[in-house]
């Protein structure tokens, strides 16, 4: 008996149009026909990727009361709140995949649902605050700007918004952590700590090697991913490295070298044992973090009950 389409989605004419408007470089829009596996994956990114916005206001969020200037905690506060918006885009483009609110935060909520792994760290000392402007928005950046180019339409003019505020971010951070590199011995120290315990979860936060990625294949056929995650590793490895050594910081990597033949600046082990720890829950503030965004939805309970209140009166005036 031959396969007929039923038995086989590969032959559904449907998915065969959709993969060659892919290969001409047209967006997918929300009402297009879609595989209930791009729009599944879709999903899990960018919810995954709107959790990682909202829990990463934390780290950076607590340092707002303690700035050490005007400026600076001026400068804080606009980042945060950027956060802030970044995730409400992201959840609005996996509204339109046919995913809820309600049910992305109680997958975060409960712990089912995953957000990056470097927001599991703590953040121990002002540098760390301009040390994660430089290095996570930096590695962030470099993701997010593959990512603009998307084949999802409404997740590729989020990041083309998001990646705009992020470069502000970025220069923010480099801002700070050269001026401090410069400063007295004091903040020099401080400086090259904050580079110790941050530079190895930057490179984790970009996802395991390719080999070891289940999900690279179908999310590169379908042109929601454009490189892999060691290509985007790589990138930011060359651009930050040499940025960091002229400042006059020493990178934590024993065996890092400059490769003349490929041009690359290759990094040494990096310990994936740690990574999927933190990632399986058991980072050093994964609790921590997740309470902190428990409390404040529970503590926002009632502006949720008003508005759905006043949207409720407000359907009924328009109604009578």
């Amino acid at each position: 008996m031959s396969m007929t389409t039923a038995q086989d989605p590969r032959l559904d004419p449907r998915l065969e149009a959709f993969e060659a408007r892919i290969a001409r470089g047209e967006k997918i829009e929300p009402g297009d026909w879609m595989p209930d596996e791009y729009r599944r994956q879709l999903i899990r990114m960018i919810s995954q990727h709107a959790h990682s916005e909202y829990v990463g206001m934390l780290p950076e969020g607590e340092w707002i009361t303690r700035a050490p200037s005007l400026r600076r905690k001026m400068i804080l506060m606009a980042k945060v709140q950027d956060e802030a918006g970044h995730g409400q885009y992201l959840y609005h483009a996996a509204e339109t995949l046919g995913a809820t609110r309600e049910d992305m935060m109680d997958a975060l909520l409960s712990g089912r649902a995953k957000y990056s792994s470097i927001f599991n760290y703590p953040s121990l000392t002002w540098a760390d605050v301009g040390m994660i402007g430089w290095l996570v928005d930096g590695a962030a950046i470099k993701n997010q700007t593959m990512l603009a180019g998307c084949s999802y339409g409404p997740y590729s003019r989020a990041m083309v918004r998001i990646c705009s505020e992020e470069t502000f971010h970025h220069k923010q951070g480099k801002e700070m952590i050269l001026t401090y590199a410069a400063g007295t011995p004091a903040q020099r120290r401080m400086a090259q700590d904050a580079l110790n315990r941050w530079w190895w979860p930057s490179l984790m936060m970009l996802g395991p090697h390719d080999q070891d990625s289940p999900n690279t294949a179908v999310l590169s056929r379908w042109g929601i991913k454009l490189k892999s995650n060691d290509e985007v590793r790589q990138e930011f490895i060359n651009e930050h490295v040499p940025e960091l050594l002229e400042a006059g910081l020493s990178i934590p990597d024993p065996d890092l070298r400059f490769d003349e033949a490929s041009g690359n600046w290759i990094h040494g082990p990096i310990n994936w044992d740690e990574f999927w720890a933190v990632v399986k829950g058991n980072g050093p503030m994964n609790r921590a973090r997740l309470e902190a965004r428990r409390f404040a939805h529970e503590d926002g309970a009632w502006v949720r009950e008003a508005l759905a209140a006043y949207g409720a009166r407000s359907q009924a005036q328009a109604a009578d």
